[in-house]
């Protein structure tokens, strides 16, 4: 295959993670946001650029085949009202004027509550704020689309895990802490069937869409994840895995309502209680009869994220 010329927003574990596969096979990787990060791959250049600017969005999308989409915005859901519509414009415009292709990191808000698994087909929310606001942007890519202005696809993931993710309820908060030796302390209940996605799968997907004909483009994408487990079953199956011993506290609602005025993602989470309060299961069959890509399992993937945080 010859060597592509790729963007990618953002540098976060997922952006990090796709860049390491695109340079990996040979790829010209130019990563793009406001501050260089500290730990750049050898071989990816970098670029100062801000998704909030136009000028800077269509100058990083100059030159390249495909832009890849990663970034993230604050968890604010006044932010993301006032900042994603804007992201997006940008990203669509920038594609637009270059010729190349967007492939969108995406995630599951815009299904909002339901009570079935999530499938690519299920009707956009209007919501809350942030899963209103997904559900808008992702008007907005799919109707450029359709109007031949950019080839645009989505790859959407459920909370995820893995090495280095900051904010990962198993990861951070759970496989840190445990090694630690400390009470995992999670914001919500931990009994309902959950489905995660693995970071490095996150990635893999990515550049499966990154590679895939027009024909596969214009709609949305699940990313494969593990068999479905509770979050209780896979910390436990954590614990076991580093030998250690497992001890979880729930915060009571009274005391998140308290907390909630020191540490403001506990209220920004209240919205999206219709993710940990039922099953929330993701139908990923789409991506697997069409690409055949498995999930990694989680003995394997809780083995990498475990081994991170012992090398420090």
């Amino acid at each position: 295959m010859k060597a592509q010329r790729i963007a990618i927003f953002g540098h976060g574990p997922v952006g990090r993670e796709t860049a390491r596969l695109l340079l990996a096979r040979g790829d010209f990787v130019r990563i793009v946001q406001r501050k260089p990060p500290a730990d750049l791959l050898p071989g990816a250049l970098f670029i100062v650029g801000d998704l909030l600017s136009a000028v800077d969005v269509e100058a990083a999308c100059d030159g390249v085949d495909t832009v890849i989409c990663t970034a993230g915005l604050p968890y604010r859901a006044s932010v993301w009202e006032r900042d994603w519509p804007v992201a997006m414009d940008n990203l669509v415009n920038g594609c637009a004027a270059s010729g190349a292709r967007l492939v969108f990191a995406d995630n599951l808000y815009m299904y909002g509550p339901q009570t079935v698994p999530l499938r690519e087909e299920l009707p956009l929310t209007d919501f809350g704020i942030k899963p209103r606001v997904r559900a808008e942007i992702t008007r907005e890519w799919r109707d450029a689309h359709r109007a031949g202005r950019v080839k645009a696809v989505a790859v959407r993931a459920s909370d995820f895990y893995g090495p280095d993710v900051p904010n990962s309820v198993i990861s951070y908060f759970g496989v840190r802490a445990m090694l630690a030796g400390k009470v995992v302390m999670l914001p919500y209940g931990c009994d309902q069937p959950h489905d995660f996605t693995y970071v490095p799968d996150f990635a893999h997907a990515l550049v499966t869409l990154a590679d895939a004909p027009d024909a596969d483009y214009g709609q949305a994408w699940h990313v494969p994840n593990a068999p479905t487990r509770t979050l209780r079953q896979v910390l436990q199956l954590a614990s076991e895995l580093a030998g250690v011993k497992l001890r979880i506290r729930v915060l009571p609602g009274w005391l998140r309502g308290i907390m909630g005025r020191f540490v403001p993602e506990l209220v920004e989470m209240d919205e999206l209680a219709f993710q940990t309060d039922r099953p929330y299961i993701v139908d990923s069959r789409k991506f697997l009869a069409r690409f055949g890509i498995e999930a990694t399992p989680f003995e394997t993937g809780l083995a990498e994220t475990i081994a991170s945080y012992r090398k420090g």
